[in-house]
């Protein structure tokens, strides 16, 4: 069975750092592209980063998503966080928002960007 487990939202001021993770159970993350997704009240989950299986990390602004094949474990590190940054932030494999590979998802973690 497929597990998802995301961790490491929280409270944060504009401006600041948060580091996410998500402990996966069920699959090998090596073999699979994987991507960190976010979704705010009323709107459709959405696409935040991707890692594909021939990277450990990746770069795109201000956020880093890495994956440390060995402990089965993806990350994403956020800097300079702003207030629209404020979700629900989750992990899957492959890059779709709408669907799961393995037809399951996490229950995510909030991450609150405010003064």
């Amino acid at each position: 069975q497929v597990h998802f487990v995301e961790s490491g939202g929280g409270l944060v001021q504009p401006g600041g750092s948060l580091l996410l993770s998500c402990t996966v159970s069920g699959f090998n993350i090596a073999s699979y592209d994987m991507s960190w997704f976010r979704q705010t009240p009323g709107n459709e989950r959405e696409l935040v980063q991707i890692v594909s299986r021939d990277l450990l990390s990746f770069e795109k602004g201000r956020f880093t998503a890495s994956r440390d094949n060995n402990k089965n474990t993806l990350y994403l590190q956020m800097n300079m966080l702003k207030p629209e940054d404020t979700a629900v932030y989750f992990c899957n494999a492959g890059s779709d928002p709408r669907t799961s590979v393995f037809g399951s998802w996490g229950q995510g973690t909030q991450v609150t960007v405010s003064s």
